[in-house]
């Protein structure tokens, strides 16, 4: 199975960059899509359909913002929508479906880049997806959580780790989260097959970021413990343009 997780920056603006061409060529079994940025009416379904896709939704309430979704060659056998905690839920933060055994959450994380309020949502989400994954595994154990986490784990995760130790999206707290949250049974993929530097998934548009690859890595595919042996490959897509992420895949038996 092919997984890719891939924040889009907008949906609907993807589409105008030739997201559908790139999506034929990719050809994931399971896509995973971060800040959709639009209702499902604001949006042709069919070109997906066309390419043998079934599509499940959870934009956010606000018109133009956050957003996930799963996109799956097979149906799921189940879909959820959301973590039951309304302030999260109210954003499409969170979606779930299920194929047999395995759960693949598409999830984004709140940025706390705005401001001390969001810095503070953005600790509290993280708090409380610990709980929500947690219980989730006494029932779903063989779990992949895909999807732009916000957080870079390392100074080998940030294209300049000095400079941006006050930033968020790097603060130690934010980082030990991370580490709390691996040793709970999760895999960071990428790491497991993948140890060099430089390799980043978000870039600024600023100041010609992409090009210098000046960049961090805030997007991951966590797999769980009970998943360890089905692992086959992973890696940063990092020729697809059409957002200021780039995709990322996991490969699993």
């Amino acid at each position: 199975m092919k997984i890719i997780s891939y924040n889009v920056n907008g949906i609907r603006a993807a589409l105008n960059k030739g997201f559908v061409d790139w999506l034929r060529a990719a050809d994931p079994d399971v896509l995973c899509l971060q800040e959709i940025k639009a209702l499902e009416e604001q949006v042709d379904f069919q070109v997906f359909h066309d390419l043998g896709y079934k599509v499940h939704w959870n934009p956010a309430v606000k018109k133009g913002y956050s957003g996930v979704a799963i996109l799956s060659k097979n149906e799921p056998d189940a879909v959820v929508i959301g973590m039951g905690h309304e302030p999260y839920d109210f954003e499409g933060r969170v979606i779930r479906a299920d194929f047999g055994s395995l759960s693949v959450i598409s999830a984004y994380f709140p940025s706390g880049t705005t401001g001390s309020h969001r810095q503070d949502f953005k600790m509290g989400f993280l708090a409380d997806f610990k709980v929500f994954v947690k219980k989730l595994l006494k029932t779903r154990p063989e779990l992949i959580i895909s999807g732009d986490y916000n957080i870079c784990h390392h100074a080998i995760d940030i294209h300049n780790p000095i400079a941006n130790k006050n930033s968020s999206g790097f603060l130690p707290e934010e980082r030990e989260w991370l580490g709390d949250f691996l040793k709970m049974g999760f895999t960071d993929t990428f790491r497991h097959f993948e140890s060099a530097p430089h390799n980043y998934t978000w870039w600024s548009y600023r100041a010609g970021a992409r090009s210098k690859n000046l960049g961090w890595r805030l997007d991951y595919h966590m797999a769980s413990s009970a998943l360890s042996t089905r692992l086959k490959g992973a890696g940063i897509l990092s020729q697809a343009l059409h957002s200021d992420h780039c995709p990322i895949l996991l490969e699993i038996v």
